[in-house]
């Protein structure tokens, strides 16, 4: 019995942190590793490699459980979230707490390996994702503000790898942080009926029927400025190739949210992780390809 409470009691804290749902440590993971590559032409050091990938899975962690305590009066409203194990009462206010600063904990224990700039950055980082829950209440961007703690890993790697914010990385900052305002506008377009219903702000509701046609101005502009990226980091053929391979990915994303149906909307979000997927096989093949 004691056996079962327990794989109970861990199952529940797992779907607290989304960890039985990984596109989130996925999303967050690929601009990381472009960083690491990028700031140290294709050689990072092993243990930042580490560091920063067990950082993503913590802190994306942490972020699921802050997000379910600032929505445990919203989620029972919202049908793809009534179920989440706050709302079901599953586990406490109180444990969801305590999870959270269990993570930002370990995380931070971590950082702690890292120079003392990377350790003044975190706590920014640390910012952004404890407050990012509570925007949705305030601005029609929470999806704007999301890129922002996505993309300040950027500054923090190439932080911890070179002990300095090269000028040119708050390009690939931007390139992520718009990123997240297509792919979160997706996920928040299932949503949508719901949020109007009870006053959460997205962009999805500020977009509204000109959703798709943003979303398109916004695919370009990411785009755009990797292709500016490209060009300040003197990335080869490669990288263009899979621009070129995203491109196409994204005209996939379209052709799914095309007539805004809920489960199409969230495979097109799904789907972003191979975006992320091709941008970093570019980088590989640059640094280690002829």
């Amino acid at each position: 019995m004691e056996n079962t409470a327990f794989r109970h009691r861990w199952s529940s804290y797992a779907r607290l942190m989304r960890l039985d749902k990984p596109i989130g440590i996925l999303l967050l993971l690929w601009p990381t590793l472009w960083a690491l590559w990028i700031a140290a032409e294709g050689h990072p050091k092993p243990w930042l490699v580490a560091v920063f990938v067990a950082g993503v899975v913590l802190m994306r962690s942490a972020g699921c459980v802050i997000n379910d305590y600032a929505d445990r009066n919203i989620d029972r409203h919202v049908e793809r979230t009534a179920e989440r194990p706050l709302t079901a009462g599953l586990v406490s206010e109180k444990e969801t707490l305590l999870l959270f600063g269990l993570l930002v904990g370990l995380a931070f224990v971590l950082v702690l390996t890292l120079n003392n700039f990377t350790i003044a950055l975190s706590f920014v980082g640390a910012f952004l994702a404890a407050s990012y829950p509570f925007t949705k209440r305030f601005t029609h961007l929470p999806q704007a503000y999301l890129g922002a703690a996505f993309g300040w890993a950027i500054p923090m790697v190439f932080a911890a790898q070179t002990g300095s914010i090269d000028p040119r990385s708050w390009w690939l900052f931007l390139a992520v942080l718009v990123w997240a305002l297509i792919y979160d506008t997706m996920y928040a377009m299932v949503d949508r009926a719901d949020d109007l219903k009870i006053g959460v702000k997205s962009t999805a509701i500020l977009f509204g029927s000109w959703d798709r046609l943003i979303i398109g101005l916004l695919q370009l502009t990411f785009l755009g400025i990797l292709y500016h990226v490209g060009h300040l980091f003197f990335l080869g053929r490669y990288w263009y190739m899979a621009l070129g391979f995203a491109l196409g990915l994204m005209l996939y994303h379209q052709w799914l949210i095309r007539q805004r149906d809920r489960a199409l909307c969230f495979k097109a979000f799904l789907h972003n992780h191979w975006i992320g997927v091709v941008i970093f096989l570019g980088i590989l093949a640059n640094y280690y390809l002829p």
